[in-house]
């Protein structure tokens, strides 16, 4: 093997094991980082959830001595990235909760489950819209795949807490959109009930389909009565 032969081959060598570093520490980043940032925005979400409940209660007892305690309904229009409730499903744990945010954005979902903007807001007539990543960034939507119909998904804002049943789930091609329509699979239809739709990648571990889980509004709770 000449020198030329010899010098080719430890460099393809030190260029894989070079590649091979990177790789794995991509996975590190993608696997743990993420992870490890998504903890330290859902504590602050839930710090900042906390003080808006609080704040709302405050508000509550006041309008009630004026003769007007029914609270107001969630702003439409809330900013990217800001809190806008909490999401249970007992099915995956009585410890399982996630702080909401606003928006469906990488950067937004990487903070917690997102709710699509032009969709319904919680315990409002239409679809309430919630996307969520299935794997990395705290993986709140990793056993999405457990939850059966006759499940209960609760939703806690402000203004109070909007239990929905699941209906069913389904496994649709990414451009299935019309999935979060008002009336899923119906553009434009004018909707007669309160439904919920969750959204997330399948395979876990994959984007190539979304696994979609449906149900509809059953009670409403309203804070502080």
């Amino acid at each position: 093997m000449t020198s030329v032969v010899r010098l080719v081959v430890r460099t393809s060598a030190e260029l894989l094991v070079t590649l091979g570093l990177v790789v794995v520490a991509f996975a590190v980043y993608v696997v743990f980082w993420s992870d490890v940032q998504n903890a330290a925005a859902q504590s602050k979400l839930r710090d900042t959830f906390q003080a808006q409940v609080e704040q709302a209660a405050r508000t509550q007892v006041s309008a009630a001595k004026g003769g007007a305690a029914a609270p107001a309904p969630i702003a439409s229009d809330l900013p990217s990235g800001s809190t806008l409730g909490v999401i249970r499903i007992p099915r995956l744990g009585d410890d399982w909760s996630w702080v909401m945010v606003e928006g469906v954005s990488d950067d937004d979902i990487a903070k917690g489950p997102g709710h699509f903007p032009g969709t319904a807001m919680p315990g409002q007539v239409g679809n309430f819209a919630v996307a969520g990543h299935r794997a990395t960034h705290g993986e709140p939507f990793a056993h999405l795949d457990e939850v059966r119909k006759g499940d209960e998904v609760s939703i806690e804002t402000v203004n109070g807490t909007y239990t929905y049943v699941v209906d069913g789930s389904k496994i649709v091609d990414p451009t299935a959109v019309g999935v979060i329509d008002a009336v899923p699979g119906k553009p434009g239809a004018k909707p007669k009930k309160a439904l919920i739709t969750l959204v997330t990648c399948n395979p876990r571990w994959g984007s190539t389909e979304r696994m979609i889980i449906s149900g509809h509004l059953t009670s409403t709770q309203i804070a502080g009565a």
